[in-house]
């Protein structure tokens, strides 16, 4: 006889385990599958995020970047060392503690809320029952009023560059280098393939980045954009657009790397190369014929608003659902999905969801681009602010980047709020809560922000939508 729950999880990845631990919350039997196992052969919860993406990429990042700061700038500001290095192993072991910890972390969270957690694979059949197959080979049913199915996403692979060992690795192996590649091509100039090579340049690697599209980050507001190629030039990183990689060649321990652009064929050598072309949805041996799940046209479990799929009582959340590949969007619609069962009526706001690039400096954003404005022919308002021009960016040494705050022409309800410069990632927090409450750019002008911070360069962008900015000259006349 299977063992019954009201909800049954699929996945421990950041959605899945959000979705456990608020229906466990709310008083209903709740169970998780998942079948992540670390290097040691240990159950490891968080999925892609914590275990081999979002966290141990930030720890790189983190040191990589400490360690330019030291190495380049500390003497800007009247600190002087001696010789450093980075001990890249030191490196590693220190992101697989945080990882270490994190997991573990977890993993006691489900087991605090009561969540029963099993470890293996999981397939849904119909009716709401799922085959669990443990690690051991044992196999159980289980059964479920409702089941969210939270599987994630894994790295694009493509038939030019097959990953090879050491040489050719996806995002996975480029977070586990022991030694700093002399040159490193990364295949794609997207946000992973960004702070991927942003860590390696940092640590002494010559980095290549090979973009197909002829535009650099489409996604992100054009002006921002602008400004971050002009960065990453500055620190030395190559990014080539309309590169399209049409083959890769091993020999020895280099890889030979061929490709397009507009001048021709073209070939690279390189040491490692490091594929970062996206992902896609992991549904493998998920679904059984009857289980009334079905797949749009890119392989994404079909949901609707509430991430309900077409199977009764089955919902899917995060990376193997339509909308942006973030763990925040995956944990808000795990969030939502577990509270819907327990019949509270929340929604996620898809228009709201923060962007963020972790390179230095940080890039992110939320609300409509100007580009994309444009080509509706909404008429809006921007103002901006450069970092340059912030006290607190001058004291820290750090006045790389701009400001940016889009607001409707007539009624000047902010549409978009785009920041590149440091700590980008927190100030964007600011951004949503005001957009969530449908603020307008004087709203933000009339809020107190304190000085000296980061955070006024907001305030400023915002009062520079009507001309009011008091840091820095006004383009519009004051009213």
């Amino acid at each position: 006889m299977a063992t019954s729950y009201d909800v049954i999880v699929i996945g421990g990845g950041p959605a899945g385990y959000h979705a456990a631990i608020r229906a466990a919350q709310l008083g209903l039997n709740t169970a998780i599958i998942e079948k992540w196992l670390n290097e040691a052969g240990e159950p490891a919860y968080g999925g892609t995020c914590l275990n081999v993406g979002c966290i141990p990429s930030k720890a790189l990042l983190e040191a990589s970047h400490k360690f330019v700061e030291a190495r380049d700038h500390f003497d800007e500001i009247g600190i002087k060392i001696g010789s450093i290095k980075a001990d890249v192993p030191a490196m590693i072991r220190k992101k697989e503690e945080v990882v270490g910890n994190l997991t573990k972390g977890v993993a006691g969270l489900l087991k605090s809320n009561g969540v029963t957690t099993y470890e293996g694979k999981a397939r849904l059949g119909a009716g709401r029952e799922v085959t669990f197959t443990a690690h051991d080979g044992k196999i159980e049913d289980l059964t479920a009023e409702h089941v969210i199915i939270a599987t994630g996403s894994v790295p694009v692979e493509i038939p030019p560059c097959p990953l090879t060992d050491d040489l050719i690795v996806d995002s996975t192996g480029a977070l586990a280098f022991t030694s700093v590649p002399q040159k490193l091509g990364v295949i794609g100039a997207g946000i992973i393939g960004l702070e991927l090579g942003s860590v390696w340049s940092r640590l002494g690697s010559e980095v290549v980045l090979l973009e197909a599209l002829e535009d650099f980050l489409p996604p992100a507001d054009q002006q921002i954009a602008k400004e971050a190629a002009k960065q990453f030039k500055k620190q030395g990183m190559d990014v080539r657009l309309g590169a399209r990689v049409t083959g890769t060649e091993i020999k020895g321990k280099k890889v030979t790397v061929s490709y397009t652009d507009a001048e021709g064929e073209k070939t690279e050598v390189f040491d490692k190369i490091i594929v970062a072309v996206g992902r896609r949805p992991y549904t493998e041996e998920l679904l059984s014929g009857d289980s009334g799940v079905t797949l749009d046209e890119r392989g994404f479990i079909y949901v609707n608003d509430y991430c309900l799929t077409d199977a009764p009582g089955v919902y899917a959340v995060g990376d193997v659902v339509r909308g942006p590949m973030l763990a925040h969007k995956g944990m808000e619609e795990g969030v939502m999905v577990a509270e819907r069962i327990a019949g509270h009526q929340p929604v996620v706001n898809y228009d709201l969801v923060p962007s963020v690039i972790y390179t230095h400096p940080e890039i992110a954003w939320v609300g409509q681009t100007e580009q994309a404005l444009k080509s509706a022919g909404e008429k809006y308002e921007v103002g901006s602010f450069p970092m340059a021009a912030s006290g607190r960016a001058m004291a820290s040494n750090d006045t790389a980047g701009l400001f940016k705050v889009i607001a409707d022409s007539e009624t000047d309800r902010v549409l978009g709020i785009h920041i590149i410069g440091a700590h980008a990632s927190e100030i964007i927090a600011e951004a949503v809560i005001a957009m969530e409450f449908g603020a307008s750019a004087e709203d933000l002008g009339l809020t107190m922000f304190a000085h000296p911070t980061l955070s006024e360069g907001l305030h400023e962008a915002a009062l520079s939508v009507s001309g009011h900015a008091i840091h820095v000259a006004n383009r519009k006349k004051k009213k």
